[in-house]
C-alpha cells in the first residue's frame, strides 16, 4: 500500500485569520512580468495547477454518477486538496506518487505557498446529509484562487469576510443536492466579487445520463449575461497577474474536457 501524507491541522477563526495575515500576498507589478499559473480542467470539480514551482490537484474522483464518463489522467502532484471523500471529489487512491495530501479546514504550507481550507456546508441543511465541505484558498503564480469544492449552504457572515476578493474562484453551479444551482451561485458571486469565475460541478457530455442530477452550464451562464463570458477551447489557460489586474467587469471562463 501506497504511503500516504495526510495532514490533518484545526480550524481558522476570524480573530486568528486576520492576526496572521489570511488575506493571500498581493503580487508587485514587478512580480506580475514572470509569474503566472496553468489551470487544467479535469472534469467535474477536478483540476490541476502548475505554477511556483508546485503542481496541486484538487478534488480527484472516481468514475460514477456523475463522473461515469471522466477519466482522470495520469498526473504526478506535489499536492493534493479534497473538498470531502466523496466518490466525485476524494478519490486519494486514484493518484500515484507520494503528494502531500490535506483534507480537512486550517493552514497548511508547502514550499513556500499556504493553503487554507475553510469548511462550509455540502448541503442546504447544514451539513446533515453530505456533511462538510472544504473551500481551499491559496496564491499559486502570483494568483489568489478560491476553489469552493461543493458549496451548497449560504454563506455565512465569517465565511464571506474570510473568502471574498480572490482573484479567481472555482465556483459549483450545476445544483442537485450538494452543490450550489445557477441562482445561488450567481448571489455568490456577488459576495465574493472574484475577478474572474471558473464554474465547475455542471453536466457535461461526459456526464452519466443517469444518477446525475446536475443541470448543465447554460441555465448559469444565461443569468450572468452582464459579465464578460468566454469558452477557453481547451481544457487549459496560463493566468498571470497582470491578466486580472483592474478589472471593472467579473470574466467567465469555461473550459472544454478532453478525455
Amino acid at each position: 500500500m501506497k504511503r500516504r501524507q495526510l495532514i490533518r491541522y484545526g480550524g481558522i477563526s476570524l480573530a486568528t485569520a486576520i492576526a496572521t495575515n489570511l488575506v493571500p500576498h498581493q503580487p508587485s507589478f514587478a512580480e506580475d512580468a514572470t509569474q503566472s499559473v496553468t489551470i487544467q480542467y479535469l472534469g467535474h470539480t477536478c483540476f490541476l495547477f502548475k505554477g511556483s514551482g508546485l503542481t496541486v490537484l484538487v478534488n480527484p474522483y472516481q468514475s460514477a454518477g456523475c463522473t461515469a464518463g471522466y477519466t482522470l489522467p495520469d498526473v504526478q502532484p506535489d499536492v493534493v486538496l479534497i473538498s470531502s471523500f466523496l466518490l466525485d471529489e476524494g478519490a486519494i487512491d486514484a493518484v500515484p506518487g507520494n503528494p502531500q495530501i490535506f483534507t480537512e479546514k486550517g493552514s497548511h504550507q508547502v514550499e513556500g505557498i499556504k493553503f487554507k481550507g475553510f469548511s462550509l456546508p455540502h448541503d442546504r441543511e447544514g451539513g446533515k446529509r453530505f456533511g462538510t465541505n472544504v473551500a481551499w484558498r491559496w496564491t499559486q503564480g502570483g494568483v489568489d484562487l478560491l476553489h469552493l469544492g461543493g458549496a451548497a449552504a449560504s454563506l455565512a457572515t465569517e465565511d464571506k469576510i474570510l473568502l471574498s476578493g480572490s482573484d479567481i474562484v472555482f465556483l459549483p453551479v450545476g445544483g442537485g443536492m450538494k452543490a450550489y444551482n445557477p441562482t445561488e451561485a450567481k448571489q455568490v458571486v456577488k459576495v465574493l466579487h472574484p475577478k474572474m469565475i471558473i464554474p465547475t460541478h455542471y453536466r457535461t457530455s461526459a456526464s452519466s445520463k443517469e444518477n446525475c442530477d446536475l443541470t448543465s452550464v447554460d441555465e448559469f451562464l444565461s443569468l450572468v449575461q452582464d459579465m464578460e463570458i468566454a469558452r477557453v477551447g481547451s481544457d487549459r489557460i496560463a493566468v498571470k497577474p497582470a491578466d486580472l489586474a483592474n478589472r471593472s467587469n467579473t470574466l467567465v471562463r469555461i473550459f472544454d474536457y478532453t478525455s
